[in-house]
């Protein structure tokens, strides 16, 4: 199948990009620098000079193409960063890449985040809900283009999705508590955030391309439920830094930006989609409410396609990374779990906090 990736460089696109050529898929980046021209060059895609401002190069890349994935995104959580236009800016590509493949029934995946719910775990059939303070608007844009003929789907990312060369979210929580001497969390510290491995997650945009449904919703999530307490924590210790309850009207005043995740409990429940009995945390391996996608190497879903958490995925070793250092719950060498509670050794996560900048 002939791809185009928009983001291809980046954190998540990358690992997408690698795993659709592994996979036999032939591979067309997005780039909007030299720099990531070469870097696609080199990992053996082709490349597409553009950028999400620019919806001409994006309208050609998905019409010369059988399938488009859309990782790419302005995530700026500095004090200038300005969620409403980065979400704008998102919507526009979103409707570009449609554009190309209107009428098609060719397959758009779109990243997307995961829902948070007030109350309870979120599952597949929460739909996306507004909100003034993260605007984004990928899950709706994507999954309206359904009715215009694209076999539309969204991949919902979870808080964090860690690895190594991780600059996103917790590393994040790392440069705010490095900056004004304080690991902090708000209120008890009970809110939990999911996470997933960017080599699962790659994964799972793959398979999505390949099997999921127009409107699928599919919830990325590897591991669930570490308490954002927890993370400070670990950050406080290895800052030596205080840890500290912040109550919620101090929460923009030290996480700026940053200050509505701070506050996510976002963690996954189950759907009562046939096959999703049996689930492990720690598989990327993802079912929608919708559909169960297939495991690797099997291609176009059958009719009964397996549940994708009852393949093996291989392990993914998180002592050496940031994030998975900070979490402590991924998956140790030998491929068994690890959790918050067993954390990794101390001098694996002592190498995140004292890198020079997160």
């Amino acid at each position: 199948m002939r791809v185009f990736v928009t983001g291809a460089t980046g954190f998540i696109g990358s690992a997408v990009v690698q795993d659709l050529l592994d996979a036999g898929h032939h591979v067309t980046g997005l780039a909007r620098s030299d720099q990531a021209a070469v870097a696609l060059a080199a990992a053996g895609a082709e490349v597409r000079r553009g950028s999400l401002a620019d919806p001409a190069s994006l309208r050609d890349g998905a019409v010369a193409a059988d399938g488009v994935i859309h990782t790419a995104y302005i995530h700026d959580f500095s004090p200038t960063g300005d969620p409403a236009a980065a979400a704008r800016a998102d919507g526009r590509a979103i409707e570009a890449l449609g554009a190309g493949l209107a009428g098609s029934g060719k397959p758009l995946v779109v990243a997307s985040g995961i829902v948070p719910v007030p109350g309870r775990a979120s599952t597949e059939e929460d739909s996306a809900p507004e909100n003034p303070e993260f605007p984004r608007v990928s899950e709706q844009t994507a999954l309206a283009l359904a009715g215009r003929g694209v076999r539309a789907a969204v991949v919902r990312l979870p808080p964090s999705v860690h690895g190594e060369g991780d600059h996103a979210f917790v590393p994040a929580l790392i440069g705010i508590a490095r900056a004004r001497g304080l690991a902090a969390y708000l209120g008890d510290g009970s809110n939990r955030w999911s996470a997933v491995h960017r080599l699962d997650a790659a994964r799972l945009f793959r398979l999505a391309l390949e099997s999921a449904p127009a409107g699928a919703r599919l919830n990325g999530i590897g591991d669930d439920g570490v308490p954002f307490r927890d993370i400070a924590e670990v950050i406080g210790r290895h800052l030596n830094v205080p840890v500290k309850s912040l109550p919620a009207d101090e929460a923009a005043g030290h996480f700026g930006t940053f200050a509505l995740f701070a506050t996510w409990d976002a963690v996954r429940g189950t759907t009562s989609a046939p096959g999703n009995a049996g689930r492990r945390p720690g598989n990327a391996a993802v079912s929608s409410a919708h559909t169960t996608l297939p495991p690797a190497g099997q291609g176009r879903a059958p009719q009964r396609p397996p549940d994708i958490a009852s393949t093996r995925n291989r392990p993914r070793p998180l002592s050496s990374n940031k994030v998975a250092s900070l979490f402590g719950h991924g998956r140790n060498g030998s491929g068994s779990q690890t959790s918050m509670r067993t954390r990794v050794p101390e001098t694996s996560i002592r190498t995140a906090t004292s890198a020079g900048s997160p």
